[in-house]
């Protein structure tokens, strides 16, 4: 990825976790009320987490992000 890219997106994630933090803070209250919330709470949670890994990396393993161009998945491990 070029610089300016890595910079763009790093920019984008910025702006997600400013906007899911707040909808986070709300889906907190939400649980209470309602355990079944629970689950979009987490997931909004994973979201931030990884827009923050996102910011914070160096941009060298945000190319793993990327699918496979040839259309053949990775395997783990």
């Amino acid at each position: 990825m070029t610089q300016l890219t890595v910079d763009r997106t790093r920019d984008l994630a910025r702006n997600l976790v400013e906007i899911l933090t707040s909808y986070e803070e709300e889906l907190i209250a939400l649980e209470r009320e309602s355990p079944a919330i629970g689950q979009l709470r987490r997931a909004v949670g994973i979201t931030i987490a990884e827009a923050c890994y996102v910011i914070t990396d160096q941009g060298d393993a945000m190319s793993d992000w990327v699918p496979p161009s040839d259309g053949q998945a990775r395997r783990a491990g």
